[in-house]
């Protein structure tokens, strides 16, 4: 079992910046992808952005690239996602979430274990 831990959502106007931090504990990750997903209301979820803890490989969505980084600290079991140049579009519930998946990780159903929600609203 992976236990997930999401923070750092908030309100922000556009252009401004977020970073958002999910702890995890539990296994060890060397053999995990961390991702980070969102949920707009009324939207269905969708991928925002992944990175594999061994390598280091992300991969992001196209709306999101050159504005969001993700990144993990090894010693802190923390995978972080940093947002900036922050639009309305946007907002969202932010999730977090680890798979072992050794295909495609740009999709939430290969995704084992989630974190709660922290919600993000950009402001116009």
């Amino acid at each position: 079992q992976v236990q997930l831990v999401a923070s750092g959502g908030g309100l922000v106007q556009a252009g401004g910046s977020l970073r958002l931090s999910c702890a995890a504990s539990g296994r060890t990750l060397s053999n995990y992808a961390m991702g980070w997903f969102r949920q707009a209301p009324g939207k269905e979820r969708e991928f925002v952005a992944t990175i594999r803890w061994s390598s280091g490989t992300t991969y992001y969505t196209d709306s999101v690239k050159g504005r969001f980084t993700i990144s993990r600290d090894n010693a802190k079991s923390t995978v972080y996602l940093e947002m900036n140049s922050l639009k309305p579009e946007d907002t969202a519930v932010y999730y977090c979430a680890a798979t072992r998946s050794v295909g495609s990780i740009i999709v939430d159903r290969v995704y084992n274990y989630w974190g709660q929600g922290t919600q993000v609203t950009v402001s116009s």
